[in-house]
C-alpha cells in the first residue's frame, strides 16, 4: 500500500474532514521548514508527507481510490477501476476519458499550506497575505481622500473564523477642525468576494464625523472595512486623530493656550490683547494690571468644547513673553528709579 496518508496524519481510517483538519493544521505548524531551521531538510520531507497525506485524504474522489488501490494506484501504478459497462473511471474527474489511467498530481506542499492558512509561512518566511498594504493620500480642499488596501493574515478552514487585526491609520486634523467639528471623506478601496466566491476590487468612500472637541488619540473604527478573505473576519480600520500644530493657540486638554508678546512699558502700564478665536470671532482681553513673566490671564469658556457636552468650553489662558530693553542710558535709569522708588 506504500505510504499509509492516514498513520502520516495520526488520524483513523474514519476521520472525517474537521478531523483531517485539526490534524493537518498541528502537523502543519510543526514540521513547517521555517519552524525547524536546524532540522530543515528533515522538516521539509515530512512536511510535504503530510501536505500530501492532507491533499489526498481531503478530496473525497482521491480517498476513495486511495482507499481501494492505496498510494500505488493514486499513481497509475494499478489499472483504474471499472464503472458498471466497463468504462473508463470518467466519473472522476482526475481520470482522464476512455478507461485511461487515473492522473494524480499532487499540490505544493506550500500551495496546501496557504490555501489552508491565507499565507505561505507564519514564521518569519514569505509571506503571500501578509502586512498592511499600500495607503497613499492627498488633499483636495477640506476633503482627504485616501487610497487603501487592508492587510493580511488567515487561519484554518474548519475553525471558528478568527478577526483580522485591526488596520490603524492617522488622520491629521488641525486644530479649527477639532474645535469646530467637520467631516472628513476618505476614499478606500478593498478586496471582497463576490456571489461567484471570486475576489473582486471595490472603491468606497467613507464619511468620518469629527465632533468638536475631539482630542488627539480619539479613535474612528469602520467594522470590517479590511480585505474579505475565506475562513476570515474582515479587519476594522481604525482612524487615529492626530492633532496639526498650530501658528497661534496650543493646546493643553481642554483649555487653549496663547503666548503674547509685550514690551516692559506694557507690562508695567497696561495692555489690551486682540486676538481672533478658532471660530473667527475677534476676542479684546483688556490687561490692567502689572504683567509678570509668570503672569497668566484667563478667559473663562473660550478653550475647546468639551467632547462630553459640546457647548461648555474650558478655559483661554493667556500668557506673556515680556522683552525687555537691551540698554538703558543713563538718563532712563535715573527716570525709572526715581519713578519707582516714588511710588
Amino acid at each position: 500500500m506504500g505510504v499509509d496518508y492516514y498513520k502520516v496524519l495520526e488520524v483513523d481510517r474514519n476521520a472525517s474532514d474537521d478531523d483531517l483538519k485539526k490534524a493537518y493544521r498541528k502537523l502543519a505548524m510543526k514540521w513547517h521548514p521555517d519552524k525547524n531551521p536546524n532540522n530543515k531538510k528533515d522538516a521539509e520531507a515530512k512536511f510535504k508527507q503530510i501536505s500530501e497525506a492532507y491533499d489526498v485524504l481531503s478530496d473525497s474522489q482521491k480517498r476513495v481510490i486511495y482507499d481501494q488501490y492505496g498510494e500505488e494506484g493514486l499513481k497509475g501504478q494499478v489499472p483504474p477501476p471499472q464503472s458498471g459497462g466497463g468504462g473508463g473511471y470518467s466519473d472522476y474527474a482526475d481520470y482522464g476519458g476512455g478507461g485511461g489511467a487515473f492522473r494524480f498530481n499532487p499540490r505544493s506542499a506550500d500551495d496546501i499550506f496557504s490555501e489552508f492558512f491565507g499565507f505561505s509561512s507564519p514564521f518569519g518566511g514569505a509571506h503571500n497575505g501578509g502586512g498592511g498594504g499600500g495607503y497613499s493620500r492627498s488633499v483636495f480642499g477640506d476633503d482627504i481622500f485616501a487610497s487603501f488596501r487592508g492587510g493580511g493574515g488567515g487561519c484554518g478552514e474548519g475553525s471558528v473564523p478568527r478577526k483580522r487585526s485591526a488596520i490603524e491609520r492617522t488622520l491629521t486634523c488641525n486644530l479649527e477642525d477639532l474645535y469646530k467639528g467637520t467631516t472628513k471623506k476618505m476614499k478606500i478601496s478593498r478586496e471582497v468576494t463576490d456571489s461567484s466566491g471570486r475576489p473582486t476590487t471595490v472603491e468606497e468612500i467613507l464619511s468620518i464625523v469629527i465632533k468638536p472637541g475631539w482630542k488627539k488619540g480619539t479613535k474612528i473604527t469602520f467594522p470590517e472595512k479590511g480585505n474579505e478573505q475565506r475562513g476570515m473576519i474582515p479587519a476594522d480600520l481604525v482612524f487615529i486623530i492626530d492633532e496639526k500644530p498650530h501658528n497661534l493657540f496650543k493646546r493643553d486638554s481642554n483649555d487653549l493656550i496663547v503666548s503674547m508678546k509685550v514690551s516692559l512699558v506694557e507690562a508695567l502700564t497696561g495692555y489690551t490683547a486682540q486676538i481672533t478665536t478658532l471660530d473667527g470671532r475677534s476676542l479684546t482681553i483688556p490687561v490692567t494690571s502689572v504683567i509678570s513673566p509668570i503672569h497668566e490671564e484667563v478667559v473663562k469658556g473660550e478653550g475647546m468644547p468639551i467632547p462630553k457636552d459640546p457647548s461648555k468650553k474650558g478655559n483661554l489662558r493667556v500668557k506673556f513673553n515680556i522683552k525687555f530693553p537691551a540698554k538703558l542710558t543713563p538718563e532712563q535709569k535715573a527716570g525709572i528709579k526715581r519713578l519707582l522708588n516714588s511710588s
